[in-house]
């Protein structure tokens, strides 16, 4: 197995809204590489969370740089405020309602941004394919998008192995793919195991007693899974 660079993400979905600066701080001190911020429009997904204030406000209070999801119907519509207001990589679904795909991860890799596209649990791998060439970063969700704190689908795990092998028949062998979804130290090497190279985790690291431990904990246990 190759061995890779093991990026890890806590979520800000899963912090204490009322103490968001002091989550980004949190995640910065804890030893976090970049920070994962979900953005809803209560229409592709049920609920509504952040918007591009908060992102600025992340870029405020913290140096990590911002890896920000799109949960938006028309992803198009926003990209632009989402980027100047802070963000490093831009992701959005490839099921949205986005009249050309491909303009915009273009779009977005102009603006000096990394693009990439997330996949739901039950969209086959192959969607991603005519636009893993443009794609940076594939998001691979491994519980159904829209809420934190759910068990992993274990499941849709399977698809990272295809979504390699094509990237790498095209020449993107600098793809990096992340898991989201009931992402915790157990579950850590099912994830490194199945090819994935970043780790979202929301509830497994807010929620934990002392965050940089469980950043430790996850790191060994992705080390080991890569051995």
């Amino acid at each position: 197995m190759k061995q890779r660079t093991v990026t890890i993400l806590p979520s800000l979905l899963a912090a204490d809204y009322g103490y968001l600066a002091d989550a980004c701080r949190l995640a910065e001190a804890a030893g976090a590489d970049e920070l994962h911020l979900d953005l809803m429009d209560g229409h592709f997904v049920p609920n509504i969370s952040f918007g591009p204030d908060i992102i600025k406000m992340a870029r405020h209070y913290c140096k990590l740089p911002l890896n920000v999801h799109l949960m938006f119907t028309h992803p198009h519509k926003y990209t632009r405020r989402v980027i100047e207001a802070g963000a490093n990589t831009v992701l959005f679904h490839v099921e949205a309602d986005q009249p050309d795909t491909a303009a915009l991860l273009a779009e977005i890799r102009d603006a000096g941004v990394r693009p990439g596209l997330t996949l739901n649990p039950a969209t086959p791998a192959d969607a991603l394919f005519p636009y893993l060439k443009e794609c940076g970063q594939i998001l691979c969700m491994t519980v159904n998008p829209g809420y934190g704190g759910q068990l992993m689908i274990e499941e849709a795990l399977t698809k990272i192995a295809a979504i390699r092998q094509h990237a790498a028949a095209i020449g993107n062998d600098t793809l990096s793919i992340m898991v989201d979804g009931g992402v915790t130290t157990a579950t850590t090497p099912l994830c490194i195991a199945a090819g994935a190279d970043a780790l979202v985790a929301g509830s497994s690291l807010f929620n934990a007693p002392n965050m940089a431990t469980a950043i430790t904990e996850m790191r060994s246990a992705a080390a080991a899974a890569s051995l």
